[in-house]
């Protein structure tokens, strides 16, 4: 009998450590897996870096048409031929306007 009863007083004994080191390895890796913790930490960074990046091409971007419309608040523009640029740049005619096809290899310009 007294075999049986140091067997249940090592496993009484064993039982709190194990518990704790369950608790403690829980911990560990939901600080290395889990939402909060350094592989989602990471994640993030990199999300970060990305939206800096989008943020400075916004930027640059922003930075092109306000020169560009600085450049057409210095001086008075023509309508008529920011009418026509703005015609050839996206291709439209009006319905007032007659329009001579040339082949392709025999452009004008």
């Amino acid at each position: 009998m007294s075999f049986m009863v140091s067997v249940k007083r090592k496993a009484r004994a064993a039982v709190l450590p194990s518990v704790l080191l369950a608790v403690a390895g829980y911990f560990v890796w939901q600080a290395q897996q889990g939402d909060r913790g350094l592989k989602a930490w990471d994640q993030r960074q990199g999300d970060v870096l990305a939206a800096k990046a989008e943020l400075e091409r916004a930027a640059m971007d922003l930075a092109i048409w306000e020169r560009r419309v600085q450049a057409m608040r210095r001086s008075p523009i023509d309508r008529d031929t920011l009418d026509e640029r703005a015609r050839a740049v996206r291709d439209l005619t009006d319905p007032s306007d007659i329009v001579v096809l040339y082949p392709q290899n025999k452009r004008l310009f």
